[in-house]
């Protein structure tokens, strides 16, 4: 019995440094503080193309969806729409920092063309 309760404890320890571990480590929680300090956060399931990534940066927060097609060498991200649900948190952005995120997108998918959503796509294309 007694063997049996040391077991028992020994294990709950375990699972509750690694539900520690996994709380620390988790990208989720790294995006949400990084959106309640306004930094800079990119997070993304590069090898699921169905899942939707999300950046934050300078207080804003952003959602893009991938959509998969053909290049000429295999299949990859073609195509990329982006967006923000809170219009009103882009205030004091500048092409400058819309462009950083477009360079940010395409270190991860380089083949992909970057379409930005109202009313970003309006600033974008007064270049």
């Amino acid at each position: 019995m007694v063997h049996l309760l040391r077991f028992l404890i020994i294990a709950f320890i375990i699972y509750v440094f690694y539900k520690i571990l996994r709380y620390l480590f988790d990208p989720k929680r790294k995006l949400d503080e990084a959106f309640e300090k306004e930094q800079y956060y990119f997070y993304d399931d590069i090898k699921n193309v169905r899942k939707n990534f999300f950046i934050t940066y300078k207080g804003a927060f952003f959602e893009g969806e991938k959509y998969l097609g053909t290049t000429n060498q295999a299949f990859e991200v073609v195509s990329i729409f982006v967006w923000t649900k809170d219009s009103s948190k882009l205030q004091g952005f500048t092409k400058e920092d819309f462009h950083f995120l477009q360079n940010e997108i395409k270190m991860s998918y380089p083949s992909a063309k970057i379409n930005w959503k109202s009313p970003i796509e309006q600033l974008m294309k007064e270049e």
